[in-house]
């Protein structure tokens, strides 16, 4: 497949001129040229960008997709009420099924908001490597280990077993859209036996980790006082640094945990609206980004956000750090969009992603510039941070594949999704507390 993007604006990274217009020929999965002018030979399909901006797609880097089912049901909480009085209740009634209906509609709501990749920590994480597979998205997937018993055994626990399994059938299937994680989900809820296991098994097979960190401050202070350290100081004492890691929140980390995760290679993943809402805090990201610290965005699950949209995250990142510093320039667009971009790439081990480049891979995005909200534009970069949303997206691309294009789904039954969706919580929504007062847009019972 050969399909060429004619006169698209690109951002000025690269040398490009953002007051020219460019032809951008995609081959196959590769972005194979860059050209002023119109390439010669036949293309599968010519799309018209005029008035449009050619970008690289956005990394959603933690999310727990199938949390779509809880979007609104845990509100106005702490975290530690949020999970034991709301979602983990709620997350006994799941199945496979309903994991897979309400991955599908968070994997539906990320296209159409030009997100190319997310990186999902959850469980029964089959049914959400089957809806990446299907929908044609990236996706970094990992079960969820949680262990509280300090004589675990490992190598019979349930969770340990069903992550290897996953790791051993989905790793780098689908030609590398899916790559399977290990996952920790956090200090508190695991112990050091637990944790050393599941770093050594990552080391040795080569995994990335995920895990979250220093969320919240009783999270923070309540590790110091069962160990001696920091929760960033606790995971590397057990190894779990020496592989990739990928830390979600971050929020309460020390300057010395911020050091000793430069050191490691350590992204962190700044979640601002789910920080903000469930009354965490602020991720210190200035500090993060000038000790060197990779950071990525995420939005979390849409329970704790209620939306997955980077746009709004990328825009919040931006516009928090200058009222809480009253810096106004202690973020500048450009690295903000790095975050949402090739930040997020690097966060999944995708060395040729998050750059719009010639030899890189295709996982692009084409957004109005003549959307009402974003004229006029003085600089591509605080247009997209400041003024573009989810809605501009006109067309979202993974690997050479358009998977999203004016407002239609080219992988997605987008109906049968929402009816699969209205069905499962018609099915399930009796046993929970404060069932939703609308399924989907004609309740399904």
């Amino acid at each position: 497949m050969k399909i060429l993007f004619e006169n698209v604006r690109l951002l000025p990274r690269g040398g490009f001129d953002p007051m020219m217009e460019y032809y951008v020929t995609v081959t196959d999965k590769t972005v194979t040229e860059i050209s002023e002018r119109r390439p010669q030979g036949q293309f599968d399909r010519q799309i018209e960008g005029r008035g449009k901006l050619l970008a690289a797609g956005l990394y959603n880097a933690h999310c727990h997709s199938p949390m779509t089912l809880f979007r609104g049901y845990g509100e106005d909480l702490p975290l530690d009420r949020w999970l034991s009085e709301r979602i983990f209740p709620a997350e006994e009634l799941l199945t496979d099924e309903s994991v897979r209906a309400g991955s599908m509609l968070a994997i539906a709501e990320m296209l159409k908001n030009g997100i190319v990749s997310f990186t999902d920590m959850y469980s029964l994480c089959e049914a959400t490597a089957y809806c990446v597979i299907e929908s044609g998205i990236k996706a970094n997937i990992g079960r969820a280990i949680l262990s509280f018993n300090p004589d675990v055994d490992m190598s019979v626990d349930a969770r340990m077993r069903e992550l290897i399994a996953l790791a051993d059938a989905y790793h780098g299937a689908a030609d590398g859209r899916v790559r399977i994680d290990m996952a920790i989900h956090a200090e508190y809820t695991n112990n050091a036996k637990s944790v050393a296991y599941v770093a050594e098994y990552a080391a040795k097979g080569g995994y990335g980790i995920q895990l979250h960190l220093s969320e919240t401050e009783k999270e923070h202070n309540e590790c110091i006082a069962r160990h001696n350290m920091t929760p960033a100081r606790f995971f590397h004492s057990l190894g779990v640094f020496d592989s990739p890691v990928s830390a979600a929140h971050c929020v309460w980390v020390s300057d010395e945990d911020i050091a000793l995760m430069a050191e490691c290679g350590v992204t962190a993943v700044h979640n601002p609206s789910s920080n903000l809402k469930l009354g965490s805090g602020v991720m210190p990201l200035r500090k993060m980004l000038d000790s060197g610290v990779n950071v990525a965005l995420g939005t979390d699950g849409a329970a704790s956000n209620n939306t997955l949209d980077i746009f709004k995250e990328m825009h919040l990142a931006a516009i928090l750090h200058k009222g809480i510093s009253r810096q106004p320039g202690i973020t500048k667009a450009p690295e903000i969009w790095r975050l949402a971009t090739e930040n997020g790439a690097i966060s999944q081990q995708r060395p040729d992603s998050g750059t719009l480049r010639v030899g890189g891979i295709a996982d692009l995005i084409l957004i109005d510039l003549e959307a009402l909200n974003n004229l006029p534009s003085y600089d591509f970069y605080s247009t997209l941070v400041y003024s573009a949303g989810a809605s501009d997206v006109v067309l979202t691309m993974v690997d050479g594949r358009i998977l999203y294009e004016k407002g239609e789904f080219k992988t997605i039954d987008i109906e049968k999704v929402k009816y699969n969706f209205g069905k499962i919580m018609a099915r399930y929504y009796d046993g929970m507390d404060n069932p939703p007062a609308v399924l989907t847009f004609s309740d399904k019972k």
